[in-house]
């Protein structure tokens, strides 16, 4: 195949957004126009909480307009200053929610059987300045929970999830959401379950949950009396129907990942040097990510498979490519970074996550396979 004749002739991409069911959205949404409440904690919003709360297991879901401004506002809410330990391995939001409060992210590198942060890489970077941990959970498979809690104690540390690849993933019998703290969820429409743009603060933390609350809305305590700082971070009660309207559908959207999933699994089964990244094995995943791997005994590079996949109107992405570390103002001021991050180096260099969601079906996924076959076996 070549970049004349693509497999495909319409792009298929990653993260394409998932809409369940278009009449029960527009039917909020009309619903909201009717009552012509549209914003400020509104109706559709309060119950977008209570039932996400509900299905967490967790006493509190703080309904935020995005992820990044969740982060920011969890930063906050858990009083976090000087040093915190982050992945350098993440999206960039995640050490920019810390630096853009005036906090200093300090990369640690993550097991690469996992890709998320490694316990013994964050030991090693405690300092008297340290505050605070976050925690990625990447891929739809939970981070080292328990491990990281263990540290935070020993050290008095804030320990807070950024959990926005795993709405829907547990850790045996235990929702991630009830971890650290406080967790953050995205509902960006990129994830398998969006409102559109939008995120959450899950916690079970009455006073991380109340300072959340007020600094969504400015620090209003009632109509005209701020008693805090603060910022807009409210969801509109149109982000709130479209995560009502995809709930109802959720563990349909699951199904359809974990099917996608063993798909590619199956049909990139046998080519030297690719494998797909196993879910976790103890709990649920959400199958919301396929992390292909192209490793160092492939017959091409990973940067010539993802060529040979866009040349075919298969959009596939280098998540997280090349690491925050290597990404401004980080590369600036950390120029010697990478030495230590060998593992974060080494994964970023090898990973391609591949289309999946609603959009792809099984024969899809057999040409893609095919597409990359054919790649590798060229001499």
């Amino acid at each position: 195949m070549s970049s004349a004749d693509p497999a495909f002739t319409e792009p298929l991409h990653v993260g394409r957004p998932n809409i369940g069911d278009p009449d029960t959205f527009l039917r909020l949404v009309e619903g909201a126009l009717d009552r012509r409440w549209l914003s400020n904690d509104g109706p559709l919003v309060r119950e977008l909480e209570a039932r996400l709360a509900d299905l967490l297991g967790v006493r509190h879901c703080v309904a935020i307009a995005n992820g990044t401004i969740a982060l920011e506002i969890a930063i906050r809410a858990l009083g976090m200053t000087g040093e915190v330990i982050v992945p350098s391995y993440t999206f960039v939001a995640t050490p920019h929610a810390l630096r853009w409060q005036g906090l200093t992210p300090v990369f640690a590198d993550i097991d690469p059987r996992t890709h998320a942060l490694d316990p013994d890489s964050v030991r090693r970077l405690i300092t008297p300045r340290t505050t605070g941990i976050i925690g990625v959970h990447l891929w739809g498979r939970p981070a080292p929970v328990d491990e990281l809690a263990q540290i935070a104690r020993e050290h008095d540390l804030q320990l807070l999830f950024d959990a926005a690849h795993a709405f829907g993933v547990s850790v045996g019998e235990r929702m991630v959401g009830s971890f650290g703290r406080a967790e953050v969820l995205s509902f960006h429409a990129t994830k398998f379950f969006n409102t559109i743009e939008g995120g959450a603060i899950i916690t079970d933390d009455d006073g991380v949950a109340e300072s959340a609350r007020l600094m969504r809305n400015f620090g209003f305590a009632g109509e005209d009396r701020v008693v805090s700082d603060g910022t807009n971070g409210k969801m509109s009660e149109i982000n709130a129907a479209m995560g009502l309207a995809n709930l109802g559908t959720l563990d349909e959207l699951i199904e359809i990942n974990r099917r996608n999933y063993d798909a590619y699994v199956a049909e990139l089964s046998g080519i030297p040097g690719i494998s797909v990244l196993p879910v976790g094995e103890n709990g649920r995943s959400n199958f919301q990510y396929v992390v292909m791997l192209v490793g160092p005994d492939c017959s091409v590079r990973r940067d010539e498979v993802l060529a040979s996949l866009r040349e075919n109107n298969v959009l596939a992405r280098r998540y997280f490519w090349p690491g925050c570390h290597r990404m401004e103002p980080y590369r600036t001021l950390y120029p010697g970074a990478a030495a230590q991050l060998p593992q974060t180096e080494m994964i970023a260099d090898q990973v391609i996550v591949l289309p999946t969601g609603m959009s792809v079906d099984q024969t899809a996924i057999g040409a893609i396979a095919g597409i990359i076959r054919d790649r590798t076996s060229r001499i």
